[in-house]
């Protein structure tokens, strides 16, 4: 069965819940116990990637990863070709909030033909950038305006270009380091347009903001800094019940 599919049975019962690892923040020595420490406390998968690669591990990480786990790894790329045999599936993203050609199109051209190389499933994704109360490092790299927080409309029709597009997700995403998530209000006016599962990430810092999002209708909620600050067993746990507890 392909990732996707696997990830359409998860939304199906339940909110479920993803930690995004930066490869480049992690020595090799922690990487394969980090992993581990998610998979163990209820993570239903991992994103592994991130804007920049500063020190150059994402292959030689990505792999300890994969060979660390059994839930599904997924890269979530930035704006450099981290495509890589050692994930069980890549996130081809597009980000439709923008208006440079080379996040819309461009970086995809340049990983086509890797992809095909290793096999690799590619989920075209629909990549949503939202006003996160900071200037970001996705919003930067990218040179892309964010929608602004409370225009819940702009929102609703970006996403349903995606999905008419042929897009399989739609990930909205207040990035790295977001002073604010993406708020309630606008996910459930996303979740009432389209019909495909929604990824949300970028300022869920504690599990009852990530449960308040589960209910508002996303079917992945992603978890970043607050644990690279605080990798704690136990807060994994926390989130994963938390977002667990929202059924379908």
């Amino acid at each position: 069965m392909k990732v996707y599919d696997k990830l359409l049975e998860l939304a199906k019962k339940q909110a479920n819940y993803f930690c995004l690892l930066d490869p480049d923040e992690l020595e090799a020595d922690k990487t394969k116990d980090f992993a581990k420490i998610c998979e163990e406390n209820g993570a239903d998968g991992l994103l592994v990637g991130g804007s920049i690669m500063v020190n150059n591990k994402f292959q030689s990480n990505l792999k300890l990863i994969k060979e660390s786990v059994n839930i599904p790894v997924l890269i979530f790329p930035g704006i450099f070709d981290f495509v890589s045999p050692h994930a069980d599936a890549l996130l081809l993203l597009s980000v439709v909030t923008s208006r440079n050609p080379q996040m819309l199109i461009g970086e995809q051209v340049r990983a086509a033909p890797l992809i095909k190389h290793y096999g690799l499933e590619a989920i075209g994704t629909a990549y949503m950038i939202i006003e996160s109360g900071n200037s970001t490092s996705v919003q930067f790299m990218s040179g892309s305006l964010p929608l602004p927080r409370t225009k819940n409309d702009l929102a609703v029709v970006h996403a349903l270009a995606g999905q008419y597009l042929g897009m399989k997700m739609i990930y909205m995403d207040a990035g790295s380091g977001a002073k604010y998530a993406a708020t309630d209000e606008m996910v459930a006016a996303v979740r009432k347009n389209v019909d495909l599962p929604i990824i949300l990430g970028g300022g869920i810092k504690t599990p009852e903001v990530a449960m308040q999002k589960a209910k508002a209708g996303a079917d992945f909620i992603v978890t970043g800094n607050v644990l690279e600050n605080n990798p704690d067993p136990k807060l994994i746990r926390e989130f994963a019940d938390a977002i667990h507890s929202v059924k379908r």
